[in-house]
């Protein structure tokens, strides 16, 4: 955001440090000091030593990421199992191994009410000082209709985008816990309401988040994660993001906090939002804390065929981009206490 009057008071900063240094007593500026020699050498050797500057925070790009969307929403409807979403996965791919991260598919059959389908989540691995892990997650398959040809531009294209932004903005750091950029097949459901079919225990949805946590536990590897942080709907140009309300409560607070920190409390505001299940309830399921950042209950054109890029900001997907790149390295000492 631009400060008010920034290249006024940028121009008259040289003119003013010049006017206080006139008024300084003569007897600072290179006159011999009144204290014995000893006195200044012991100062000096006792001096505390200077603040080590804090680190530039990995720049996010709005603007970047409003191209992913664009490309995305380009394909077309690309629901699980699609050539659309074929197409889009290897777009993911090659972005991720642009940015030098390792990247690993995960192949897998979901039963659903069609029938079989596969699906392939995506990792990119960002290694870290710690072998545990923050998951960062979003789907990137859109929901399948036959009334109306759904392109998913907030859900999922804009999530993805970030996701695809912020594993691009870090992929140079070396951060104190390993992160992993997960891209989920099939959060959608195949049957017009979420849960209209299935069953408790295999609904039809989340199919690649609950295969991510499964296939964690089968190689003995979800001890590692600390935490999730998943994205899902949060490109719309009048966006206000609210507390997920299955999530956990300490890393909302450090996200929020945050955003009101760096000139985000316009949109990370208070309140709840009613989530019902995503793509984070398997992790929570499984003992992991996790949250979601999603507007959900006043997005207007959630499931209609109005879910197109002209709802999509560049400044909402930024404000995002920069809240999590800020609050990561609080979530990480907070995990590490």
């Amino acid at each position: 955001m631009t400060q008010p009057n920034s290249r006024s008071s940028q121009s008259r900063a040289p003119q003013l440090a010049f006017a206080l240094l006139l008024l300084l007593p003569l007897g600072f500026i290179g006159c011999p000091s009144s204290s014995p020699p000893e006195a200044n050498e012991q100062k000096a050797a006792t001096a505390p030593a200077p603040a080590t500057p804090t680190p530039a925070l990995p720049a996010f790009d709005g603007q970047r990421t409003f191209m992913h969307v664009s490309k995305m929403v380009e394909m077309g409807p690309r629901p699980a199992g699609s050539q659309e979403l074929a197409r889009t996965r290897q777009y993911i791919i090659n972005e991720l191994k642009s940015y030098g991260l390792k990247v690993t598919t995960d192949e897998f059959t979901a039963q659903t009410p069609q029938g079989p389908k596969q699906m392939v989540n995506v990792t990119a691995e960002l290694p870290g000082q710690s072998q545990d892990v923050i998951v960062i997650g979003s789907h990137y398959d859109t929901k399948p209709f036959k009334e109306f040809r759904f392109v998913g531009a907030n859900d999922a294209g804009s999530s993805t985008g970030t996701l695809l932004e912020l594993a691009r903005a870090l992929s140079k750091e070396k951060p104190r816990l390993t992160y992993w950029f997960a891209f989920f097949d099939g959060e959608e459901a195949f049957c017009h309401e979420w849960d209209e079919c299935g069953k408790p225990g295999a609904p039809d949805n989340t199919y690649g988040s609950r295969r991510y946590v499964a296939h964690l536990k089968e190689q003995n590897q979800l001890s590692r994660v600390r935490a999730m942080i998943l994205l899902d709907m949060m490109g719309y140009k009048d966006l206000h993001l609210r507390r997920d309300d299955m999530g956990t409560r300490w890393i909302e607070d450090i996200i929020w906090q945050t955003a009101k920190d760096i000139g985000h409390g316009d949109v990370f505001i208070e309140g709840t939002e009613g989530v019902g299940g995503d793509d984070h309830e398997p992790f929570l399921k499984a003992g992991i804390e996790a949250v979601d950042i999603i507007q959900l209950e006043d997005y207007p054109y959630w499931h209609k065929p109005d879910d197109t890029l002209d709802k999509i900001s560049p400044r909402s997907l930024q404000v995002v981009g920069e809240t999590l790149i800020a609050s990561l390295p609080r979530i990480e000492q907070r995990l590490q206490k």
